[in-house]
């Protein structure tokens, strides 16, 4: 069978959660945890497919440009969440499975939320998060759903859970520069953790963002003028060297490795260290293996390599660049806005500097 099905009880997985934050867990409890944590994600592909084939049909008619992808948690992610978290249980982690619909506007967003929103089908709208009309204070902005799985054809699978993200180009090229960041600083920027001033600069530049796009500010700058935003991002991109650090990353094209064969699946790995790529494709009879060699790479990355791996479905191959653009370490999207205000911000500053005289009058 091509689709993986739970072969443990929540009781088991959640043990296994318990297990893989434990400090002291003996290397045998390590192994079967390990075992338990593989099953679990890997049984949240087949709900995603069905997933995915709904999000796309829904946006045949509302944006046929946009991005489609969907992706199994990364093994460090789920682990690290058991930790931040108290009562955080890995049966009841919400975003092992995750989709993402990328549009290209704020009312392309919202027409695919409320597509949602109304649509007649059995899967439980269990939670949602509007993160556009109210970002978090990092400058995160999108909307989250979360479903529990219903499908009487497919009754193993009822109950997983899945998270929607919906969001627009410019939310994912902040997102997509976060991430990349936080890889050569070996700091999770994505999570709230690193050094002040770099959470400082993506807090100014997703405020500046919101300003573009004229939705809800991000906390902290509810009373800054938009000169005031552009001012600030400016002011924090001269004294980090923000886009050439960022420019310098981009992988290359010919350190991308890609291996021959079609597949409805692919994992991506990223290799930080030598700035290379691979991809290695599977087709859906051979879900099961991805999964194990996602797996064993994972197990490479908890063992201190430099290496970070991701399984996903996102159409073609050259569509993965577009849907994780932060595994190919590409932020040109993200670069090119903030440069604009950058230079908008710096040109503000130096209009209100000629304005005044020494002595604070204007002229």
């Amino acid at each position: 069978m091509a689709f993986v099905e739970p072969q443990f009880s929540k009781n088991q997985v959640n043990r296994a959660g318990e297990i893989l934050v434990a400090p002291d867990a003996s290397h045998e409890d390590q192994e079967w945890a390990n075992r338990v944590l593989g099953n679990w994600r890997a049984c949240h592909g087949y709900p995603m497919n069905t997933f995915q084939a709904t999000l796309r049909q829904k946006l045949k008619a509302i944006d046929d440009s946009a991005i489609v992808a969907q992706r199994l948690k990364r093994a460090p992610s789920i682990i690290f969440k058991l930790q931040r978290f108290d009562g955080m249980n890995l049966a009841r982690m919400q975003d092992i499975g995750g989709l993402r619909a990328v549009v290209g506007t704020i009312p392309k967003v919202r027409k695919l939320e409320l597509a949602y929103r109304n649509a007649h089908f059995k899967h439980q709208l269990t939670s949602s998060k509007n993160y556009i009309d109210e970002p978090k204070e990092d400058g995160y902005r999108s909307i989250h759903l979360i479903y529990r799985y219903v499908n009487d054809g497919a009754p193993a699978y009822n109950g997983l859970s899945l998270e929607l993200q919906l969001r627009t180009r410019l939310q994912h090229a902040w997102a997509t520069a976060v991430e990349t960041m936080g890889t050569f600083l070996g700091q999770a920027l994505k999570s709230g953790q690193g050094e002040g001033q770099w959470r400082g600069f993506f807090e100014k530049a997703g405020a500046a963002l919101a300003v573009l796009e004229k939705t809800a500010p991000v906390p902290g700058f509810e009373r800054h003028t938009n000169d005031d935003v552009f001012g600030e991002v400016a002011s924090a991109e001269s004294q980090l060297h923000v886009l050439e650090k960022l420019e310098g990353f981009a992988i290359a094209a010919d350190k991308i490795t890609t291996e021959r064969g079609q597949g409805a699946y692919h994992l991506i790995v990223l290799d930080s260290a030598k700035q290379t790529v691979s991809i290695r494709p599977y087709p859906i009879a051979r879900l099961d293996q991805a999964n194990i060699d996602y797996a064993a790479i994972e197990q490479r990355t908890k063992s201190g390599e430099a290496i970070e791996a991701v399984l996903v479905s996102a159409g073609p191959i050259d569509a993965l660049r577009k849907a994780y653009p932060n595994y190919f370490l590409d932020t040109q999207q993200f670069i090119t806005q903030i440069r604009k205000i950058v230079a908008e911000g710096r040109a503000k500053k130096g209009n209100k500097a000629i304005q005044r005289t020494p002595e604070g009058r204007r002229r």
